[in-house]
């Protein structure tokens, strides 16, 4: 039987570059809000999602965009932490405009392989998204990015 060969993903790649930016890490970013929101609610929390994108049929560079999630929660106030939202959309747009965070290797969980990031983008300004629930706050965007698996 053939191993399995690990290949980075959208998601993982964005998730792992994001966790890298100062003032976020690998706690706060994943694909998927986790249930427990007293586990995020200090820090806030940002989910990533493939939304579109197209690879290059000529060179291996993949170019997805990316929807940006910075989610916060106040846990024992019917008050939404719009502030903190809006924080963390401003930490990512502030490390995409910088240019020592693009390029950069992103180093993926587990056995998948390193990737490297060569750019990333906002494609659209951070909006706030009414009507989750009161205590929650969020603030979305389209993140581009241009990677390549090393």
């Amino acid at each position: 039987m053939m191993p399995t060969v690990l290949r980075a993903t959208n998601e993982l790649v964005a998730a792992g570059w994001l966790a890298g930016l100062p003032e976020l890490d690998a706690n706060m970013v994943g694909p998927s809000l986790p249930n427990d929101n007293t586990t995020w609610a200090a820090s806030g929390f940002v989910q990533v999602t493939t939304v579109g994108g197209g690879p290059n049929i000529y060179v291996k560079v993949r170019k997805p965009v990316v929807q940006v999630d910075c989610w916060a929660v106040s846990p024992s106030s019917n008050k939404a932490p719009w502030g903190k939202a809006n924080y963390l959309a401003e930490v990512i747009r502030s490390g995409a405009d910088d240019h020592p965070s693009v390029p950069r290797d992103v180093v993926l969980p587990g056995n998948y392989p390193t990737a490297r990031v060569l750019t990333a983008y906002l494609l659209t300004e951070p909006r706030k998204v009414l009507g989750d629930s009161s205590s929650y706050a969020r603030y979305q965007f389209d993140l581009q990015m241009d990677w390549v698996e090393l």
